[in-house]
């Protein structure tokens, strides 16, 4: 699941930075990185055991992504005083720059290697966490380093 939503980034920001590199190398600014955030509901009473998932596997291929030199930092926030509808966390991890199809279909492999779990796997470990938190949707942004 997580591996079509990145595809999908790759592929709709491939067709729309076609014409903005030139604009961008004039301008006052250049691309940074990338950062994807996502928006956590907890289950009730499942919040220790959600916070051991990212303590343990979020982090372990968190780990990866830096370790591959794909990834720069990740992180857990908490929303201390949520609004009505707000999450309860916000994952935030931020990547070095988009990858082409072809570089996402080499770090998937290099990943399913490294987890031992292949899409149809991970598929299923994704779903069995819906007992534990909702995806309360996601953002994704990029980073404008000002010259």
């Amino acid at each position: 699941m997580k591996f079509v939503h990145a595809l999908n980034a790759v592929i709709a920001s491939a067709l729309l930075a076609g014409g903005g590199t030139a604009f961008a190398q004039a301008s006052s600014y250049t691309p940074g990185t990338v950062w994807t955030f996502t928006n956590i509901k907890i289950e009730p009473g499942q919040f220790e055991k959600y916070m051991d998932y990212l303590a343990t596997t979020w982090k372990k291929a968190n780990e990866f992504g830096v370790k591959e030199g794909n990834l720069v930092s990740y992180h857990v926030f908490s929303v201390n005083n949520p609004r009505s509808g707000d999450p309860d966390l916000i994952l935030a991890v931020e990547g070095r720059d988009y990858f082409t199809v072809a570089q996402l279909l080499e770090q998937q492999k290099k990943f399913e290697a490294f987890t031992a779990a292949d899409a149809h796997k991970t598929d299923t470990q994704f779903g069995e966490r819906q007992s534990m938190r909702k995806l309360e949707g996601s953002m994704e942004l990029q980073e404008l380093k000002l010259k």
